[in-house]
C-alpha cells in the first residue's frame, strides 16, 4: 500500500496489496479496499462501502457518503462496488436505505464520467457506462452493457435494459427497453441499439429477430399488451427475445415508446 503523505487512512479500513492513495484523500472506519485500487487526489470514501480491485478513482470523486433522502435517520447501510471500475472527476454514489433494501451495488467493468451522480438503492450491472453529468435517482436498476449519456436525468424506480442507449440530455421517467436506442423529453425508443448489439457479438440471426419484435411493438401502433402477443406468436424465440419480452411484461413504470 502506498499513501500520501497528506492522506487520512482510518487504521480500521481494510486496504488490500498494491494500493496507491493520493493526496488529502479520505478513507473512513468501514470502508474495504481491494488489491491495485488507485485512489486519487482529494477522495473521500466513507461509510459502510466495499471497493473491488484493480478500480480507479480520480480527483475528487466522493463515495460512499449517506443518502440524499429525507427519509434517511443515520441507519446503517451499505456501497458495493465490482472490480476494474474507473470513477472519474467528482463524481459521487450514496450507499442505500432502509426502504430501498439497505444497499447500493455497481457491478464490475463500468466506467462513470466526471460529475456523474448514482444515488441511495441503485443496482447496476456489469460493464454500464454513465457520461458526464448523468443523474441517476434513487431505486434505478441498470442491466448489463447499458449506457448512459452525458445530461441524462432518470426518474426514481425506472429500469434501464441491456444493452439499451440512451441519448444526451433525454429526460427518462419509464423504463427503457433492452437493446434499444432512446433518445428525448420525454425518452423515447427510435429503434435497436445495433452498434451495441454488434460490438456484443451478437449474431445476425438474433439482430433479425429483435428488429421484427421491436417494429411490432415500437412501431405498429398497436397497444403494447396486443403487440407483445403477436411477438410472442410469430417471432422466433431466443434468450434476447425471450429477455426482451419478460422486461417488459414485468415494467411497473411502463416502457417508453416511439
Amino acid at each position: 500500500m502506498t499513501v500520501h503523505p497528506t492522506a487520512i487512512v482510518d487504521p480500521r479500513a481494510v486496504i488490500g496489496e498494491g494500493v496507491e492513495v493520493g493526496p488529502y484523500s479520505v478513507i473512513g472506519p468501514d470502508v474495504r479496499i481491494g488489491p491495485h485500487t488507485r485512489i486519487g487526489a482529494h477522495c473521500v470514501i466513507e461509510g459502510v462501502t466495499a471497493i473491488g480491485a484493480d478500480c480507479q478513482l480520480f480527483t475528487g470523486a466522493v463515495v460512499g457518503s449517506i443518502p440524499q433522502d429525507l427519509k434517511y435517520a443515520g441507519e446503517k447501510s451499505e456501497l458495493v462496488i465490482g472490480d476494474r471500475n474507473r470513477i472519474r472527476e467528482y463524481v459521487t454514489i450514496n450507499p442505500g436505505t432502509t426502504g430501498g433494501g439497505g444497499k447500493t451495488v455497481i457491478g464490475s467493468d463500468c466506467l462513470f464520467m466526471a460529475y456523474a451522480h448514482v444515488a441511495h438503492d441503485c443496482l447496476l450491472g456489469d460493464h454500464v457506462i454513465v457520461a458526464n453529468s448523468a443523474a441517476l435517482a434513487g431505486h434505478i436498476r441498470i442491466e448489463d452493457g447499458a449506457i448512459v449519456g452525458g445530461l441524462v436525468g432518470i426518474h426514481q424506480f425506472v429500469r434501464v435494459g441491456t444493452l439499451a442507449i440512451i441519448g444526451g440530455c433525454s429526460r427518462v421517467t419509464q423504463d427503457i427497453p433492452p437493446y434499444s436506442t432512446c433518445v428525448g423529453y420525454p425518452a423515447k425508443v427510435f429503434g435497436l441499439n445495433n452498434e451495441g448489439l454488434r460490438r456484443a457479438g451478437v449474431s445476425p440471426e438474433t439482430k433479425d429477430r429483435l428488429h421484427k419484435a421491436f417494429k411490432m411493438l415500437f412501431h405498429s401502433g398497436l397497444s403494447m399488451s396486443h403487440a407483445l402477443d403477436k411477438v410472442v406468436q410469430e417471432v422466433n424465440h431466443s434468450p434476447e427475445v425471450d429477455h426482451l419480452i419478460t422486461f417488459i411484461k414485468q415494467s411497473k413504470r411502463g416502457v417508453c415508446r416511439a
